[in-house]
């Protein structure tokens, strides 16, 4: 007998998540998965074989202190594929052509066009917003509706973290390097200028996730 429709319909709907867990936490093991989806280990390791199969994710081997060792999993380079990629060909296509029709300063202009209208689109959902936190919670949602998975975290000296799971126009980044940098600056615009914004963590430089550490200088906050 087949998969019945509804049996078939939890299968997807647990795949898909152990694959946004993965993309969003990092590598992890089965028993981590199983609390998190309230399912049990033993389905969740079903679900990560077959998942291996597609080529979609992958493990290592963690030593423990006792017993066997554990399995890692994380996700391979082919899951991208199941996130949004913005476009990432015509997005491609578009900066070589700005390239060669207009030169760097061209493609510059663009960046900063664009730059600006992002903050513009920004500041518009942030009116009457104070609090650090309240922006950074509002920049967040934005972002994961841009499809950046993003998050905030709390750090115990009163900073947070502004945490993108997945990038979007990763293949344009690569080809650009300016568009990253004119993140750095768009976020610092919306933030105030009383906002420190460091990046932690690089996508393009090979890490899993992009990770930004933001503060209020204490110096300037001493000035106000």
């Amino acid at each position: 007998m087949g998969i019945k429709a509804t049996d078939q319909s939890t299968v997807v709907r647990t795949r898909r998540a152990i694959v946004k867990l993965l993309k969003q936490e990092g590598p992890t093991d089965a028993l981590a998965l199983s609390v998190r989806l309230k399912v049990t280990a033993m389905a969740v390791r079903q679900h990560l074989y077959e998942l291996q199969k597609q080529g979609l994710v992958t493990y290592s081997e963690e030593p423990r202190s006792m017993g066997r060792p554990a399995k890692i999993w994380e996700l391979t380079p082919a899951a991208d594929r199941l996130f949004p990629d913005g476009y990432a060909e015509l997005t491609l296509s578009l900066i070589h052509l700005v390239k060669e029709a207009f030169g760097e300063a061209g493609l510059d202009r663009l960046l900063d066009i664009r730059t600006q209208q992002q903050i513009a689109a920004y500041h518009a959902q942030m009116t009457d917003l104070e609090s650090l936190q309240q922006r950074l919670e509002i920049l967040a949602a934005i972002r994961t509706d841009e499809g950046y998975m993003a998050e905030i975290q709390p750090l115990a000296d009163g900073s947070f973290l502004l945490i993108e799971n997945h990038c979007p126009i990763c293949a344009a980044a690569t080809a650009c390097i300016g568009l990253c940098a004119k993140e750095l600056e768009m976020f610092q615009a919306i933030l105030g200028e009383e906002a420190i914004v460091e990046r932690k963590e690089h996508i393009i430089a090979g890490e899993r996730r992009c990770v930004y550490r933001v503060f209020y200088s204490v110096e300037l906050l001493g000035n106000r």
